[in-house]
């Protein structure tokens, strides 16, 4: 069987579709500082969409069952041939799949044209026809145990199916939400796992001796397990004081599973150092679910969805997309400076959400939020479109 390099090499097609991860990474990019930009003017009404949905449930949906989705895609579509040693999802195909992935952000934006059974229908199509894709492609190549990161991508497809529901019978308490943003911490933690302690390990190796990052084990499983069950009882009992005592324990758990992995060796490369920082939203993002519980006078419940949200997710996907976008266009492994700027500005963002839930100027906040989120995935588009348009060098 050729190899996958010599496979896109024969590839003939147009640059975009010969490889998941460049529609998927620039295009979902793309949309998450759109969703944003576009989320302010509609929350003070100086902009009106023919969404069904408010303008914080439109806001919500489209950052975690929109932008999240395709980067899970260009993940997924980029790995997975070199876990199964198969042909490449490209060409025609391809852009099959990103054209229901577009399809979706549009029914929704106007689903209140479209219709609530007709904008679901057409955005859960996207999620369904990945998991599709991807089982076929493990199922074929007999690499069965790599099934396992279809749960998230199966979860992400419920919580989504769920908010959907909530919102067209009013039935519900954001248990599609919480869902939604469940699936997708704990496959950061898994997938978080496997390549944080692994590139640490490929770069410290090159800098002499010292401590390295312990690798996954029975101790990473254990904190998986902890923070499964913490995330699953704030999905169904999001108030519970046994939900607060867990998420205590999970955010010591996941502390210490980052503490294994050496980050403050790495502050010399940005492009290893950011995902340590990304990571660390997890633990924060328990703490603040368990104060959110047991002290709300000081911080607000959404201090937690936000740490999770725009600090491990947001933060997280760049970094994994910055990095895989670099070496599959042939790229050194190196944070150029503007680079670094995508990565302040996302951190930043984060950081001002998080001091907005305990109202810490928190208008302003809320601004400085939107307008660093926006500067760092439209930052991405930027840089990384010459790249991602163009043919591997």
């Amino acid at each position: 069987m050729p190899t996958s390099s010599a496979q896109i090499r024969a590839y003939t097609g147009h640059a975009l579709f010969s490889y998941g991860f460049r529609p998927f990474f620039l295009f979902g990019a793309l949309w998450a500082a759109i969703a944003v930009a576009l989320w302010l003017p509609m929350l003070s009404g100086h902009l009106v969409i023919r969404s069904r949905f408010s303008p914080i449930e439109w806001h919500v949906h489209e950052l975690l069952f929109g932008y999240v989705p395709a980067i899970v895609a260009g993940f997924l579509l980029t790995a997975v041939p070199n876990w199964t040693g198969r042909l490449p999802v490209v060409g025609p195909r391809l852009l099959s799949l990103f054209l229901v992935w577009l399809a979706g952000r549009i029914v929704v934006l106007f689903s209140d044209w479209t219709g609530a059974g007709i904008s679901a229908v057409v955005d859960l199509a996207f999620l369904c026809a990945l998991i599709g894709v991807i089982a076929r492609e493990i199922i074929a190549s007999r690499n069965t145990r790599n099934l396992k990161v279809l749960v998230g991508a199966g979860l992400l497809l419920v919580g989504n199916g769920l908010f959907h529901l909530e919102s067209a019978t009013g039935i519900g308490d954001g248990h599609g939400t919480r869902l939604g943003i469940g699936a997708t911490i704990l496959l950061i933690m898994l997938i978080g796992g496997r390549i944080i302690p692994s590139f640490t390990h490929n770069w410290l190796a090159r800098r002499g001796p010292g401590k390295l990052p312990t690798q996954f084990n029975r101790f990473d499983g254990a904190v998986m397990a902890a923070s499964g069950l913490t995330l699953a009882s704030w999905v169904v009992a999001p108030q519970a004081v046994a939900t607060a005592w867990l998420a205590l324990i999970a955010a010591g758990l996941n502390t210490a599973r980052l503490a294994r992995w050496a980050a403050h060796r790495t502050s010399a490369e940005r492009l290893v150092l950011i995902l340590h920082v990304a990571y660390a939203f997890v633990p924060v993002g328990f703490l603040l679910l368990a104060l959110g519980i047991l002290r709300p006078d000081i911080v607000l419940p959404s201090g937690a969805l936000h740490a999770w949200t725009t600090g491990a997710i947001g933060v997280m996907t760049l970094a994994v997309m910055t990095r895989a976008s670099l070496g599959h266009t042939g790229q050194p492994l190196t944070a150029t400076r503007p680079i670094e700027l995508i990565y302040l500005a996302a951190v930043l963002a984060a950081l001002a959400r998080i001091a907005a839930a305990f109202d810490i100027l928190r208008e302003p906040m809320l601004h400085v939020s939107a307008t660093a989120w926006v500067l760092a995935f439209g930052g991405f588009v930027i840089v990384y479109a010459p790249l991602l348009l163009q043919r591997r060098a």
